[in-house]
């Protein structure tokens, strides 16, 4: 459900999310395909972190992500796609839920070394009906995984589409964002 129907000569604006884990790519998958220089509530980890924070798989992470990212791409005069970053780390998930609000879909990034840290995100949009796909970051020195043992692992649905990425590539991100809207107008087509 777009924000604004183009109606009032404005374009019509669509909102999409970029979910997962802590440390798994959010704020750079936003920063790789946005047109605007992206918002960012990038916080340093302080010591008041340990003991909250798993940093287990990312102990090199400096900063997180405390309300979210924000990123803009431009489609026609008619279409504006606004990303929303949410943040990964559990004491913000409060913030999932405002974000979400009119949210058109949502990309769950996913790092295989760590791929339980995507079940609250598939979750999170399952109960809300909120069409996703997951798109696996494939970091250096990641497992990789057929998409069957993924989609098991993670006991998805045969129609949520599982994809490759590199959340640093402006190409790769591009075609996550295609392949998250084929998904959502193909579910769409199927109601």
């Amino acid at each position: 459900m777009p924000f604004n129907d183009g109606s009032d000569g404005f374009p019509s604006a669509l909102k999409l999310l970029i979910a997962g884990g802590f440390g798994v790519g959010k704020t750079t998958f936003v920063g790789a395909i946005s047109e605007i220089e992206p918002l960012h509530t990038e916080e340093l980890l302080t010591v008041a972190s340990v003991g909250t924070d798993r940093l287990t798989g990312v102990e090199h992470k400096s900063t997180t992500t405390v309300a979210m990212d924000f990123g803009r791409i431009t489609i026609s005069q008619d279409h504006v796609l606004y990303l929303f970053g949410t943040p990964g780390q559990e004491r913000f998930w409060f913030m999932w839920d405002e974000l979400s609000s009119g949210a058109m879909g949502a990309v769950v990034l996913a790092d295989t070394r760590r791929l339980e840290d995507c079940f609250p995100a598939v979750d999170f949009f399952e109960s809300r009906g909120i069409g996703f796909l997951i798109a696996v970051n494939e970091f250096d020195n990641s497992c990789r995984y057929e998409a069957d043992d993924l989609r098991s692992a993670l006991d998805l649905k045969s129609e949520v589409p599982i994809m490759l990425c590199d959340a640093r590539d402006r190409r790769s991100a591009t075609a996550v964002l295609i392949s998250l809207i084929h998904h959502l107008l193909a579910s769409r087509a199927r109601r």
